[in-house]
């Protein structure tokens, strides 16, 4: 893909969610410390665990590959949240990645239990290589959801993985009642994401991929258009989604 991230249009797109997320009372920060995160997420009622691809102790990712979003409201309680890493796949791909569960763990003969497995179905993840954004963990709370919330969230992740990594994918994995109900901006998906078991996290999923490609990113970034954001909220609810 082109080479070059003009500061102008990344900071025009953030301006715009970052409206839309004000004019519904939230106050959006990032932060790089994953140690931190978790111990947010954990105080925060009703978000289920942190899968451990976003948990130091399980998968620690370097300066500069990594960041967090939360959103507080005005008593400054925590009422969303979402996680973003690069995943590094110049001689691999996001099925073999997912499959591996090194996309979970740093090191699955170490942390992985004899049980767990990942299949991944999708035929675009198997296409997916070089500089992997992936983005998860979303949380919404609950007097926010049907707001569009996911879609602002998620537009700010994008935006910022566009300006620290300019990567050949942004994706996801998802419950496929989020695409039924709309609650992502998505521009790519396809089901058998990532059927999952990890036994000592208690996790057991059958998640859609959802991804846009960088050339799709830059296009989005430089020639967005988000003003319905600032205009009345969607009536579709939003609960929790993504690995």
């Amino acid at each position: 893909m082109k080479s070059g991230v003009n500061p102008l249009h990344v900071s025009r797109l953030l301006q715009v969610y970052d409206a839309a997320a004000a004019q519904r009372g939230i106050k959006l920060s990032i932060g790089f410390d994953f140690q931190e995160y978790v111990s947010i997420t954990r105080a925060t009622p009703t978000k289920r665990p942190t899968y451990p691809n976003f948990r130091p102790d399980r998968s620690p990712i370097k300066s500069g590959e990594g960041y967090w979003i939360v959103g507080v409201d005005k008593k400054k309680e925590v009422a969303l949240l979402q996680a973003a890493r690069l995943y590094d796949l110049s001689h691999s791909n996001f099925a073999e990645h997912l499959q591996s569960l090194k996309a979970f763990y740093a090191n699955p003969a170490i942390h992985a239990h004899p049980q767990d497995r990942c299949t991944c179905a999708a035929p675009s993840a198997k296409k997916m290589t070089g500089k992997i954004a992936y983005h998860g963990d979303t949380w919404i709370r609950g007097d926010f959801r049907g707001q569009s919330m996911a879609k602002v969230i998620g537009g700010i992740a994008r935006g910022v993985s566009f300006a620290m990594w300019a990567p050949d994918f942004v994706c996801g994995l998802v419950a496929r009642w989020t695409l039924e109900k709309g609650v992502y901006e998505i521009t790519h998906h396809e089901p058998g994401g990532s059927i999952l078991q990890l036994v000592e996290e208690d996790i057991v999923d059958d998640d859609w991929l959802v991804w846009i490609t960088g050339e799709e990113l830059r296009s989005e970034v430089e020639h967005h258009d988000r003003t319905d954001l600032l205009l009345a909220p969607s009536s579709s609810p939003a609960r929790p989604g993504g690995t």
